[in-house]
This record gives C-alpha cells, sequence and structure tokens, in this order.
C-alpha cells in the first residue's frame, strides 16, 4: 500500500478529505477555471495554435496532476514561456495554425512527458539545480520582453511575420508603424489598463474575465467584427482520444526544444512548489515524484490533443489565495472547462485578438524582477553578470540558446568556485584556544616558526594543483623561520587519489624543508582514505589532531609526540 501510494499522492490525503475543505476547493477550483478559459486561449494563440487548443490543454492534465502530485495548491496549465518556447520550436518546422504545425505541437507534448517521466525514473531531479535564480531570472525577464513583443502586433491590428528575436519583432512593427489600426490599438489599450488598475490593487476579482466580457461586449454592440479581429467560431464538444503520430524523424527534430522546455517547466514547478510549501508545510516536495507527475500530465494530456503544460507562477497565487486545500480544486477548474467546452464556446465568437493579447501582456510583464538586479548590484557582481549574459544570450541568441547559456556559465561558476576554493591563515584570538582567519581579526596572535591554513573544499583532481600552489606559496613567505606547517581539515569532506598523492608531495616537500606536517580535524571519511592509502603510517599518527589548539600545544611542549586516540579511529562522522 505503501509503493501504491508514493506513485499515488491522492491517496494519501484523499481518504481523510473532509467536508469542510471542500468549500476552499470548490471557490478555488471555479476561480480558476475561470481564470483560464481567457487565459488557455491566449496562451494557445502565443504557441500558434487555434484558441480552443488552449481549454483542451486545460483538462486532462489538471486531472492527472492532482492525481499524481504532491503540490496540492500548484496550478498546472498552459503557461506563457512554455508557450512561447513551443511557437520557437515548432514554428521553424511547419507554419503556424496548419495541421502540420498542430500535430508537431501535440507530438512535442508527447515528448516533453517522456523525458519529464524519464528524468524522474532515472532520479535526475537534482539538475534542476544548476540554474542558479540569477540564471532563472535573466532567462524569464529576457523572455517576458519577447513574448510581450510577439503580441504587439495584435495589439496593433498588424500582420507581421512571427520571430523569437526582439530586435526583429520591433523592426518589423516599425516598418508597419503607419498601419496601425487604432481601435484594435484602444482595445487592447484599455484592457491593459483594467488588467493593470485591478492586479496592482489586489483585487480578488478575475480580472481577465472581467476584459474579456467587457471586449465581447464592445465588439458585439459597437459592431466592430469587420474593424478589429475577433476569435470567431470556436469548435463545440470534448477533445478525442487521439495518440499523437509518434515519428522517429519528426521526434529527432523536436528534441532540443523538448529538452529546452521539460528543464523550463521543471524549474517553474520547482518555484512555485517551494513557495507554497513554505506557507503550508503541510506535504513535501518530491523532485522525482514531481517529474513523473508533470510528465504523465503531458503524456497523457497530448493524447487528447493537448499541448505543453506545467505549474503556472500566477495562477497557482490564485489558487492559493482562494482557498484550495487539495487536488479536488484542479478537478473542479477542469469540470469547469468540460461545461465551457460543451455549451459556451459560442460566447466567445466577439472575443477581440487585443484582449487576449492585453491578457499575455500583463501577465509576461509581471516575470521581469527588478528587485533582483538591483539586490544582486550590492551584493555579488558575479551573479550579477550571469543574470546580464544569460538575459542578453536569451533576448538576442534565442530561448533555446539562452538557457543553454545559463546553464553553461552556472556550470562554469560552480567549477570555478570547486576548482579555486576559499583558504584562510588562521591566527589564535588572544586569551582563547580558538583560531580565526588572520586577514578578517587582525589582532589574531601567530607565529613566525608555524603556518595554520585551512582550505574550505573537497581534495579532488580539479583544485589540487591549486591547493598545492597555495600551500607551497605561504610556506615560501615565511621560508626563513617555518618550523611546522598545520592543515586544519575541518572544511574538507571528501579526497580522492589525485589528492593523496599531492598530499603526500607536500609532506615530502615539508620534510625536506625541515618543517613538521600536522593535520588537524580530519573527518572520519577522509581519515579512512588516508588510512587505507597508508599515508596516515607515512605522516604518523601522532601529528593527527581534533583541534587546533591541541596541535599548537604540542608541537610547543612535546614536539608531536602526545597521540590522540579520537584523531584517526575510524568514523562515520
Amino acid at each position: 500500500m505503501l509503493k501504491i501510494k508514493h506513485f499515488f499522492p491522492i491517496l494519501e490525503w484523499l481518504p481523510h478529505y473532509k467536508k469542510s475543505q471542500f468549500k476552499g476547493d470548490l471557490s478555488a477550483g471555479l476561480t480558476v477555471g475561470v481564470m483560464l478559459i481567457p487565459q488557455g486561449m491566449a496562451y494557445a494563440m502565443l504557441a500558434g495554435l487555434p484558441p480552443i487548443y488552449g481549454l483542451y490543454a486545460s483538462i486532462i492534465p489538471l486531472i492527472v496532476y492532482s492525481i499524481l502530485g504532491n503540490i496540492r495548491q500548484l496550478g498546472v496549465g498552459p503557461v506563457a514561456l512554455d508557450s512561447l518556447l513551443v511557437a520557437s520550436g515548432v514554428g521553424a518546422l511547419a507554419t503556424a495554425g496548419t495541421a502540420d504545425y498542430i500535430t508537431l505541437a501535440i507530438l512535442l507534448s508527447f515528448t516533453v512527458g517522456c523525458i519529464l517521466v524519464l528524468m524522474g525514473l532515472l532520479r535526475l531531479g537534482f539538475l534542476v539545480n544548476f540554474l542558479s535564480r540569477p540564471i532563472i531570472n535573466g532567462f524569464t525577464s529576457a523572455a517576458a520582453l519577447i513574448i510581450a513583443a510577439s503580441q504587439l502586433k495584435h495589439l496593433f491590428g498588424l500582420e507581421i511575420e512571427r520571430t523569437q528575436y526582439l530586435h526583429q519583432t520591433v523592426f518589423e512593427i516599425g516598418k508597419k508603424i503607419t498601419e496601425i489600426n487604432l481601435i484594435t490599438l484602444s482595445i487592447g489599450v484599455v484592457a491593459i489598463g483594467i488588467l493593470a488598475w485591478i492586479k496592482k490593487s489586489k483585487r480578488t476579482i478575475p480580472s481577465q474575465l472581467i476584459v474579456v466580457i467587457l471586449g465581447i461586449l464592445v465588439v458585439w454592440i459597437f459592431g466592430l467584427s469587420n474593424n478589429v479581429k475577433i476569435l470567431g467560431d470556436i469548435p463545440q464538444g470534448l477533445p478525442k482520444f487521439m495518440m499523437p503520430e509518434i515519428s522517429t524523424e519528426k521526434i529527432q527534430n523536436l528534441l532540443p526544444i523538448a529538452i529546452t522546455i521539460a528543464l523550463i517547466a521543471f524549474m517553474e514547478i520547482m518555484a512555485v512548489g517551494k513557495a507554497l510549501q513554505a506557507k503550508h508545510k503541510n506535504f513535501e516536495i518530491l523532485p522525482n515524484r514531481e517529474l513523473v507527475a508533470i510528465g504523465l500530465a503531458n503524456v497523457l494530456g497530448s493524447m487528447f490533443q493537448s499541448f505543453n503544460v506545467t505549474g503556472g507562477f500566477s495562477r497557482s497565487a490564485v489558487n492559493d489565495e482562494a482557498g484550495a486545500k487539495t487536488g479536488i480544486a484542479a478537478i473542479i477548474s477542469a469540470g469547469l472547462i468540460v461545461l465551457t467546452l460543451l455549451f459556451l464556446t459560442p460566447l466567445f465568437y466577439y472575443l477581440p485578438i487585443p484582449v487576449l493579447a492585453a491578457i499575455i501582456i500583463v501577465a509576461v510583464l509581471g516575470l521581469i524582477n527588478i528587485r533582483m538586479i538591483k539586490y544582486l548590484w550590492l551584493t555579488d557582481k558575479a551573479d550579477l553578470g550571469m543574470l546580464v549574459a544569460t538575459f542578453l544570450g536569451t533576448l538576442f541568441l534565442g530561448m533555446e540558446w539562452g538557457v543553454l547559456v545559463g546553464i553553461g556559465l552556472s556550470l562554469l561558476v560552480l567549477l570555478i568556485k570547486t576548482a579555486r576554493p576559499h583558504y584562510a591563515i588562521l591566527g589564535k584570538i588572544p586569551n582563547e584556544p580558538l583560531y580565526r582567519n588572520v586577514q578578517r581579526f587582525p589582532e589574531l596572535e601567530t607565529s613566525d616558526d608555524t603556518l595554520i591554513l585551512r582550505f574550505d573544499a573537497g581534495l579532488y583532481f580539479a583544485n589540487i594543483n591549486y591547493f598545492k600552489a597555495v600551500i607551497k606559496k605561504e610556506i615560501i613567505k615565511k621560508e626563513s623561520t617555518l618550523k611546522a606547517f598545520f592543515l586544519n581539515a575541518d572544511s574538507i569532506n571528501n579526497i580522492d587519489t589525485t589528492a593523496i598523492y599531492a598530499l603526500e608531495e607536500i609532506l615530502e616537500e615539508c620534510r625536506s624543508r625541515g618543517i613538521e606536517f600536522y593535520i588537524i580535524a580530519v573527518k572520519g571519511p577522509v581519515r579512512d582514505v588516508l588510512k587505507r592509502s597508508t599515508l596516515m603510517d607515512k605522516i604518523g599518527r601522532h601529528y593527527f589532531f581534533v583541534k587546533t589548539d591541541h596541535a599548537i600545544n604540542a608541537y610547543r611542549n612535546t614536539g608531536g609526540k602526545v597521540f590522540n586516540k579520537y584523531a584517526i579511529q575510524n568514523s562515520e562522522k
């Protein structure tokens, strides 16, 4: 039973479901469902698909995730970022809106889902850790500008080619600036104003549905359907079960964008999930389980004509604020979409396209985090540099390259920090048996005949040359007076074979110079390696100490002849 609950989290909370929870779930389900109707259609349009596919994507994936997912307030469905990535990837292979384009978009959802499930089964949830917060912020900020720019043609009533580059979009609009449809622009600007005002006032009313209703009424009452581009006929009825047209060649073509979307989708879920968990604390986020849950939501959704979905920031916030307690809220939202498809689609005939564009623009501009830029300027210029580089890479090289630039920079910074970690020369606090970094506390006591060095990283092949260079440099500084070198290993958590050989070289170098070599605070796993390699015997057990003060006293008073069993005993510490 425990294994079944592990794969179906709904079995953990559904048997204990209370009537008191239903009120919150019902309120949240209806609120998010109302929000999903215009939002889903807008994001389908952004993805280059007919608006009806946004509603298709808001049924099966929501139900699947509510059964398999563990983040109870997560609002699953189409999102702006993934939608633009769909348009970017599939748009390079087919013309937007055509049958081939729709087929590829659905196959892309299936492929992304398979990648996510495979990542979950292989326990690769840790990979999201390679996307640091500055990298994510740089990517989403640039993507937000690209998405907003892509909607300007609908806001201005212009016909221009779709592109994922901001400068190309602006250039194309500039060429046709005299052809702007003022009626279309007016409707769009008013819609943006209403959405922004409601968002700023933090009112819980469904702002997107309000502008949709107002837009429909304005076009219908004033007979503007010939002057403004409208949604037109939307097919009624539920999506039919249909397996995606799987083709090895097509999957190969879609694979680069599929991997990108998979990483971004998982990143979005984890970011939203952590924020929700910090607030509720009644569930645990298991990254690999979430990978499988959102992966299967995409796989099974694609069989009912859904394009890519993930957890949305704004939708999850609305779901939580409206009182969602469990996944029942998502099932209610899906039920409302079903009713809309069966009975309400004719009501959206006069919906003006600039209103959908306004919904997208207001939603994505909230992804730009100016506070993060100010914060990084004050705290970490290196992280700020990564943010700017990812931002520019996404803006001018494209969405896929932007992600690769971000991941590459994250790995590069990780390698640099690992290969050249922090180290400190230690000195004694006056009248205390404690030692600290002499660069931070100038009043510390030091002596010419001793050198105490702390290396703040594990020792392995990538940083061992730096480790040796640091020790050699510090020894040379005191070459004429140095009698004892103390390596504080308190921050060394692991050690490899290359490092063992390097330590042996350092030991021989010290002894050739007449310098005694002491090791302090070696952790159990590292001691085990030293013992198995026989390096412990070469150093001598009398030169291992638990505390720096013990080692200094032994050197001063006994010449290092005091044996401390706690310094060398095998341990799992």
